[in-house]
């Protein structure tokens, strides 16, 4: 059927039964981007196909890591640079609808993970088998990339699973694994992974059956009715979770989904142009320089063997006891010391409540249960490939465990501290191997937060750092290299932010104003239910470290609150009242006037510090700064970072800003001395000059 056409990324085979099988194989890559190249060979051979009619088809994957990742990120950049990404969009669309009209049945079989376009082209396929296998991963997850699916994701997978199912899976991002997206409809059948093409090939010849009552389910929903009656309660939920000018693609996605009727080419010509329109804004370019961000923290620890199978874990409070579960979780052997058993058992307690959510299966949440063991006398210690100090932050009391605990080290054991601002040149001076010892700071909760800074100093050696990197690696986390000056990358800039709120709060502006004007600029949580959730004794500790460096202070009214119990969240009060594990917050007085410039107050002094950091050399680059503010702090990601703020918003407008600030408040809001850019300037960082009007 094909003689006389060569494909570099497609494998094409027939059978004697005449059934073609091609094999999705991208050259030169470990997994299956779709990028244009492979759009235009498919093209060829469904063009073929369509003329010579074989008995079926099955599309599957020939790389072990799963179907395919989605659409070439890079090469989408690339259009939306070109304007052209309408033109692509619509390519990848008729491909697709050609693939979907070949007058045979076609069957995709999945295995691994299937994003994105991945996705979109299975249901471009008649049906679907997928592997039964945890590794097996199902999504749309576009509108991460401030976007959402072009290439018939909108317009097929409601009429597939119904719009009240397919919808929040599209507007979320979120996975499925293979069992849900059988119980959804998104796939027909699932096999063994030994077993897919062989099931394939069967669910090829006898097609499984869809319920009707799903198909009614799926039709009702898609109806014009329905559709005006659904569309407004979708946005309403929406914009209960994101604001539209934030993030306007899951709105414009509901938008495409109300418009399309029952004509796919309808549907699709919609979703290209919505599309190409979303991918013009400033929040999609954020959105995709921060994906490059974050596989960029994914591939430092690459290529280098942590050689690392035991951890020890010092000190099983909320930090270190979390440690020690995230890393058996990942399966790591754990040990975890405190001074007695009664502050190790409500770690275990957690743990336990963790891998239950995490594992499902009694099975595993046993054996990750058996990889996690309490060790009051630290013996484990000296096996340890990796010991984590976890304990309150006092420099003399970590001074003391390691003089107590290194003696105890094998030749290239790796101490790590868990210290949140202790600069590590002070902690490392009585060291006998200090080459080996750097800081592992982990952001609470642990098992969410997906941030570690990897803290260096002055005698750490390099090797030592990588291997840092590739434990995080190991561990599924996000690493970033930090200089250990006092509060290294994260709280240096997060410090600012929160103090001048609880300031504020002081002044008696209301936490509710606080919280809701943080959050119109876009962060994930206001910075007094932040206070609250990290514990205002937390906010007060690394405050007193850090505030005669940053040169702030930390505001009155703290230590009141601490003496008498109320250290937020975990005492049930704090700035507010917590029930259920959520703030009470009052309600605002009708004629309060929020101070204009209350936004900047708060925003300014982190984007101020976020400049100092680079000028300090805190952290490599500023891409790497980007990264490390946004996915430990949350800081609105759509902005792209505070650096990448500071240069869509002008170096010299903030600037300016920041001196008024100055004048009217005091000297905490100075322009740090990064602002006069020559440092920066040297190191390749320059920031842009505010726009001309």
């Amino acid at each position: 059927m094909f003689e006389g056409l060569r494909f570099n990324h497609w494998k094409t085979s027939e059978g004697d039964d005449g059934v073609v099988t091609l094999t999705l194989d991208r050259a030169n890559s470990s997994v299956n981007a779709i990028s244009r190249a492979v759009l235009d060979e498919l093209e060829q051979i469904v063009e073929r196909m369509a003329i010579d009619r074989p008995a079926g088809v099955i599309v599957h994957s020939a790389k072990s890591s799963g179907f395919a990742v989605g659409a070439d990120v890079k090469e989408f950049i690339e259009y939306a640079k070109q304007d052209t990404v309408l033109e692509n969009i619509e390519h990848g669309q008729r491909v697709y609808e050609a693939l979907a009209r070949l007058p045979c049945p076609t069957v995709a079989a999945v295995h691994g993970a299937c994003m994105g376009g991945g996705t979109e082209l299975i249901l471009a396929c008649r049906q679907r088998i997928a592997a039964d296998d945890d590794k097996t991963r199902i999504a749309l997850p576009e509108v991460m990339l401030g976007i959402h699916p072009g290439w018939g994701g909108t317009a097929r997978l409601p009429r597939l699973i119904g719009a009240t199912e397919a919808l929040p899976l599209m507007l979320t991002g979120k996975s499925l694994s293979a069992k849900r997206a059988l119980g959804l409809g998104v796939v027909d059948r699932l096999a063994r992974p030994d077993e897919l093409l062989a099931e394939a090939r069967l669910l090829l010849r006898h097609a499984a059956p869809r319920p009707f009552a799903r198909r009614a389910k799926a039709w009702a929903s898609n109806i014009w009715p329905a559709r005006q009656i659904l569309a407004p309660m979708m946005f309403k939920q929406t914009a209960a979770k994101v604001r539209k000018e934030h993030y306007p693609a899951p709105f414009a996605m509901i938008d495409v989904w109300k418009r399309g009727g029952s004509s796919i080419q309808q549907r699709l010509k919609i979703e290209a142009r919505s599309v190409a329109k979303l991918a013009k804004t400033p929040t999609a370019q954020n959105l995709i320089r921060i994906f490059f961000l974050q596989e960029r923290l994914k591939g430092q620890g690459g290529g280098t063997d942590p050689a690392i199978k035991h951890v020890h874990v010092v000190g099983a409070g909320v930090m270190g006891g979390d440690i020690a579960a995230w890393a058996a979780l990942k399966g790591f052997d754990v040990t975890l010391q405190d001074r007695e058993m009664k502050f190790i058992q409500p770690a275990l307690d957690r743990a336990r409540q963790l891998y239950e959510k995490k594992l499902k299966t009694p099975e595993k949440v046993e054996a990750a249960m058996r990889r996690l063991r309490a060790d009051v006398e630290g013996s484990g210690v000296a096996s340890a490939d990796l010991a984590i100090e976890a304990i309150y932050e006092n420099a003399e009391a970590k001074e003391a465990l390691y003089a107590g605990i290194e003696p105890q080290f094998q030749a290239d054991e790796i101490l790590a501290s868990n210290t949140s601002s202790i600069p590590l040149d002070e902690l490392r001076k009585n060291l006998v191997a200090p080459q080996r010892f750097l800081g592992l700071h982990f952001f609470n909760p642990v098992a969410q937060m997906p941030l570690v800074e990897v803290v260096r100093h002055d005698r750490l050696d390099p090797a030592i750092e990588k291997r840092a990197l590739a434990f995080c690696k190991a561990i599924g986390k996000l690493p970033v290299a930090v200089k250990g000056t006092p509060g290294f990358l994260v709280n240096r800039i997060l410090m600012p932010y929160l103090l001048e709120a609880m300031r504020l709060y002081s002044e008696g502006v209301p936490g509710p104003v606080l919280d809701r004007e943080a959050k119109k600029f876009g962060m994930p949580m206001g910075p007094i239910e932040l206070a609250d959730t990290v514990g205002l004794d937390v906010c007060a500790s690394v405050g007193k470290e850090l505030a005669p460096f940053l040169g702030l202070e930390v505001p009155p009214g703290l230590d009141e609150r601490l003496a008498a119990g109320k250290r937020g969240k975990k005492d049930g009060q704090g700035l507010y009242v917590w029930q259920d594990g959520k703030p009470q917050k009052p309600e605002i007085d009708k004629d309060y006037m929020t101070p204009p410039d209350l936004q900047e107050r708060m925003i300014l002094p982190m984007v101020n510090e976020a400049i100092a950091c680079l000028a300090d050399g805190v952290v490599d680059d500023a891409d790497l700064l980007d990264a490390g503010v946004i996915f430990g702090t949350g800081f609105a990601p759509f902005r792209g970072g505070p650096i990448q703020y500071a240069r869509s918003e002008g170096a010299d407008k903030l600037k300016a800003r920041l001196e008024q600030l100055a004048q009217r408040y005091g000297d905490r809001f100075k322009p740090k001395n990064g602002w006069d850019l020559p440092a920066l300037a040297q190191r390749g960082f320059e920031l842009p000059a505010a726009p001309a009007n």
